[in-house]
């Protein structure tokens, strides 16, 4: 066994998946989340279900069966200085909420390395990527000010591939895995950061779970890469499925927005991966539509960003927006996705007038 790791997780619905993955490892972790939240977790751990290839059902991680520690506190209760790695694992319009935003800047203050598992790649990330202009891409973000302290040597990014809900009817703690694929991380700038994620990535490999009836291999493991590319596979699907969920009648499902017309859907796909290619990502990085569209089969209902627009929320994150901006630094446009941001955009609005 390495090193045991002390591990900042902030958000704790999807921050859960990793929770519970790197619990089978001796680490410590610190669950950043609400009043509510920290007292359920502190008092009954948390629970995520997931899919098991040729076995029924899903199988339950109880987190207090697992050789980890986990705990919960509120934000002003934390002090990041103490962690060895933190990973944000909130919606990207969450930073900017009181508590939440003065232990980001603490956390940048403190200087130490961040993981993403955003949909929406952190600001400090995206100046990494060569040929990107980060602060052009500003507006994209519901207050940007928030990514300022950090030094972008500091952040890597995972893509958020595994797809995962809290079930409505269950508690908070409770989190179900709906498609169980692999999480990918680009490596940090220091060798001496990357070998954490390395460690951690040969941890969640190397762990089994027991069923009762023996020790089987669970799916969803850490992949750490050394493009910085790898990370944003992320962007096809979500173009092409989660922000294709808004309509103007309404919201319907990833798979019906992707396969109600399989056509329109892999152009924009394409579309997608081209400016990858061209700001410098590898083809073999990035996943062909076909496997796109076959997973998206088994997303039977909207993405979390058409039900929070839906839902009433005033913001949600706008990887849609950061796509056509970034897009724009190339030359290129496409109609698909400039009819999707005007969707979104416009729904925000009837939201923003609702609140005021």
């Amino acid at each position: 066994m390495g090193t045991n790791y002390k591990i900042l997780i902030m958000g704790a619905s999807y921050g859960s998946l990793l929770a519970a993955k790197l619990l089978f490892a001796r680490h410590t972790l610190k669950m950043v989340c609400l009043p509510a939240e920290v007292e359920l977790i502190n008092k009954e751990g948390i629970r995520v279900r997931m899919p098991v290839k040729g076995r029924e059902g899903l199988v339950e991680i109880d987190s207090r069966k697992l050789p980890g520690n986990l705990s919960a506190d509120g934000p002003g209760a934390v002090n990041p200085a103490h962690y060895d790695l933190v990973a944000l694992a909130m919606q990207e319009p969450q930073y900017r909420s009181p508590g939440v935003r003065e232990l980001l800047d603490a956390v940048a203050k403190a200087k130490v390395p961040c993981m993403s598992i955003m949909n929406m790649p952190p600001l400090p990330y995206l100046k990494r990527i060569p040929g990107v202009n980060a602060d052009a891409c500003r507006g994209c973000y519901t207050d940007p000010t928030v990514w300022d302290s950090f030094d972008p040597r500091l952040m890597t990014l995972c893509s958020p591939d595994p797809q995962a809900f809290r079930p409505p009817e269950e508690k908070v703690n409770v989190l179900q895995v709906r498609l169980p694929t692999n999480f990918k991380a680009a490596r940090f700038d220091s060798d001496a950061h990357t070998a954490i994620l390395r460690q951690l990535e040969s941890d969640i490999e190397a762990a089994r779970f027991d069923t009762g009836s023996g020790m089987i291999e669970l799916p969803v493991k850490l992949k750490v890469h050394d493009s910085v590319f790898v990370p944003l596979a992320k962007w096809p699907m979500l173009i092409a499925g989660n922000y294709r969920c808004v309509t103007r009648e309404g919201m319907r499902s990833i798979k019906e927005a992707v396969h109600a017309n399989l056509e329109a859907s892999r152009a924009v796909y394409d579309w997608v991966v081209r400016l990858c290619v061209s700001l410098g990502a590898a083809e073999k990085d990035l996943v062909p539509f076909e496997k796109y569209a076959n997973a998206a089969l088994s997303l039977a209902s909207p993405s979390s960003a058409a039900r929070a627009l839906f839902g009433g929320a005033p913001n949600i994150e706008r990887v849609d927006r950061l796509v056509k901006a970034i897009a724009a630094q190339k030359g290129m446009q496409s109609a698909v996705l400039d009819e999707t941001v005007a969707l979104v955009d416009a729904r925000l609005e009837a939201n923003r007038k609702k609140a005021a």
